[in-house]
Order: structure tokens, then C-alpha cells, then sequence
């Protein structure tokens, strides 16, 4: 149930490769690479890349939205948010023995996620965030509580969260969450990396 970080892969500073490195040294247990701006065989050849970097690794990648670049690179999963190929169609034509993550941005989406019995849900925003074009809600701390208490299932806590924030969503009982800007603007990603899943491990 408690995995730590969740690190995305979203327009970083340092290459993905670096960052896959980092993530496999450091134990890191998902990888999701989310880049929707990249063209499909750029997409589907950074997979490959990523992939053969965590392969034989306890890193899992997972390929953000696309069944089809999760399926050409072998990668261990997919993660699908609330627009995206349903969950009943993607687990059709997945391969058994894949992940599969689901978005949820309210207590109800969240409650509708546990029907599916995905691997994990991801919950948010907890903050504001810049990092989606057209973001949903802020859930905002209470609500990632509630979350945890009706969910039996991994919560992932992801939007917004950075070094000013954690302490405050590490109190909810979470000790699984993503902290994709802070990580991913910086050349100092390992460092950060470091000193977050310390913060973690403080409240485990």
C-alpha cells in the first residue's frame, strides 16, 4: 500500500534516461512517463529507451493515456485519467499481469475507481497546479483524507505538491504522492529526489 514517490516524467530538465537511471538506483517503484506533446514514434522510442533502463529493476514504467505505447514498448503499465480509453476496454486488450492506475479528482470518481480494482488511483489536485492545460478542481487536503479512509487501494496524492507543502500532505496518513514540477525543474532532480523520499519515510 505504501510505495513512496510516484515520479512523472513531464517536460523535464534533465534527459529521461538520466532520470530513469536515478529512479532505478533509488529504488523508485513507479515511473510514468506523461509527455503528450511528443510525436507517437518519439513517444514510443523514448518507451523503448526508458524501458530498457528499468527492465529486471523494481522501477515499473508506466506509459500515461496510451494502451498502444505501453503495449509496442513493453512497458509494466498504464495510467488512464477520466477521459481516456475506459477501463473496461483497456483491460480488454491489455496483457495480463499489467498495471493499470486510474485518475480520480473527486470522493465519487474515486469510489467508482474501486468497482474496477485498478492497481492504484492517483487523487487530485490537492493544490493548484499549472502543470494541465485545463486542471481540474482543487480537492485540497480534507477531501485526500476522506479519500483514504473509503479507499483500499494505493492513493496516490499528485497536483501542486512541493517542498512548502509536503509536511501538510504527508499528515493526511498518505505516504504515496507525486511531486512532478519540483522534481522534473531542476538539474538537481536526485537531490530532491533524496530528500523527499527521506520526508516519507519520516512519517511511514
Amino acid at each position: 500500500m505504501n510505495f513512496g514517490l510516484y515520479v512523472i516524467i513531464t517536460k523535464p530538465v534533465l534527459p529521461y534516461t538520466k532520470i530513469a537511471e536515478i529512479c532505478v538506483k533509488h529504488k523508485i517503484k513507479y515511473l510514468q512517463l506523461r509527455e503528450k506533446h511528443l510525436e507517437d514514434r518519439i513517444l514510443l522510442k523514448m518507451a523503448k529507451e526508458i524501458k530498457s533502463i528499468t527492465k529486471d529493476s523494481e522501477t515499473n514504467l508506466i506509459i500515461n493515456d496510451r494502451v498502444d505505447i505501453c503495449m509496442l514498448s513493453d512497458a509494466d503499465g498504464v495510467h488512464l485519467g477520466q477521459d481516456d480509453l475506459p477501463y473496461d476496454e483497456a483491460i480488454k486488450i491489455m496483457p495480463k499481469g499489467k498495471i493499470i492506475g486510474l485518475s480520480t479528482h473527486n470522493l465519487e470518481q474515486a469510489k467508482q475507481a474501486l468497482i474496477h480494482n485498478p492497481d492504484y488511483i492517483g487523487f487530485g489536485p490537492i493544490y493548484k497546479t499549472p502543470t494541465k492545460e485545463n486542471p481540474d478542481p482543487v480537492v485540497g487536503c480534507n477531501l485526500l483524507k476522506e479519500a483514504l479512509g473509503i479507499v483500499n487501494i494505493p492513493v496516490v496524492a499528485i497536483g501542486g505538491i512541493d517542498e512548502n507543502n509536503l509536511e501538510e500532505v504527508l499528515k493526511t496518513g498518505t505516504n504515496n504522492l507525486s511531486l512532478v514540477r519540483y522534481l522534473m525543474n531542476t538539474d538537481k532532480f536526485e537531490e530532491r529526489l533524496i530528500n523527499i523520499k527521506e520526508k516519507i519515510r519520516m512519517y511511514k
